[in-house]
């Protein structure tokens, strides 16, 4: 007898993809035709399924309303950004690159810092810098519990990423989210100062209050979005209001006369952190546009 379910994507896993809808989680192949066209088929898609004695095969992928690279996940409705406040000189390069790549995908970010419990608070200023610049800035301790209510709530609806450096405590934070889960957590190794890869696969987890969140796979680097040099001031919110200000049309604000974002780093209004790391990135952009 064959049927048809429409549902998600939550794991893909050894060429073998789990679809959950209404029939609960099946184990599916994918059709030829998506290999012979090369289509992409990832984490949270929204797929259909024929079910047979033979097994069950993805016949269809409907369209995304976004898709991330790194984590490969599709459909996201927000990313919690988790990065551990010890080790930030490393982790704000990889943050503003993270804030880059989910706005130019259209995806709401929350910024995690993990761990402040562990710091004092005359050396939290660069927190305020994120939350004067507009984000949505959230401190948490998963050993304390410090902020996880509030990470709960914000996990009822749709599907939540979270993403960040292996070893800053993404699973902790989601086991003190949601007991029970057990997932596998790794600390900072001391030696080489990296995390151990507890999460080795995209997979999205069902939540009681109904929403679906991802433990992703940490990484050490972000890959930039195909976006002009010229644009990529528009990726910094704080930024935004002064651009018009310039004297040029395209001041890419970097050493043209007569710049407004120039001028407010200097008069303190643009956090000088915040605008070194976009010379860096701008600098990136510009090499890649060379060729």
């Amino acid at each position: 007898m064959v049927s048809r379910m429409k549902g998600i994507v939550t794991k893909a896993y050894g060429g073998f993809y789990y679809v959950s809808g209404e029939g609960g989680t099946i184990q599916c192949t994918l059709r030829g035709v998506f290999k012979h066209r090369k289509v992409d088929v990832r984490v949270g898609d929204g797929v259909a399924v024929k079910r047979s004695a033979g097994g069950a095969v993805v016949e269809e992928g409907f369209p995304r309303k976004n898709a991330l690279v790194r984590p490969p996940v599709a459909n996201v409705d927000r990313v919690v950004m988790v990065f551990d406040v010890k080790d930030r000189d490393t982790s704000l390069m990889l943050l503003d690159r993270f804030l880059i790549q989910s706005a130019h995908e259209e995806v709401i970010p929350l910024i995690c810092f993990n761990k402040t419990d562990l710091l004092p608070d005359s050396a939290t200023g660069f927190i305020a810098v994120y939350v004067n610049a507009g984000y949505a800035v959230l401190r948490t301790s998963a050993h304390r519990g410090l902020g996880v209510g509030e990470l709960r709530d914000l996990l009822q609806e749709g599907i939540t990423v979270f993403a960040g450096p292996s070893g800053v405590g993404k699973s902790s934070l989601l086991n003190a989210v949601q007991p029970g889960l057990s997932l596998k957590t790794g600390e900072i190794g001391q030696k080489i100062k990296r995390g151990k890869h507890t999460t080795r696969h995209v997979e999205l987890i069902p939540l009681p209050s109904g929403g679906l969140v991802a433990d992703t796979p940490g990484f050490s680097s972000i890959f930039l979005p195909e976006i002009k040099k010229e644009e990529l001031c528009y990726y910094y919110p704080e930024m935004e209001r002064f651009i018009t200000g310039c004297r040029f049309t395209g001041c890419l604000h970097r050493v043209e006369p007569d710049c407004a974002v120039r001028k407010a780093v200097e008069a303190g209004k643009i956090d000088p952190g915040r605008y070194q790391r976009y010379l860096e990135i701008l600098n990136e952009l510009m090499e890649r546009e060379r060729g």
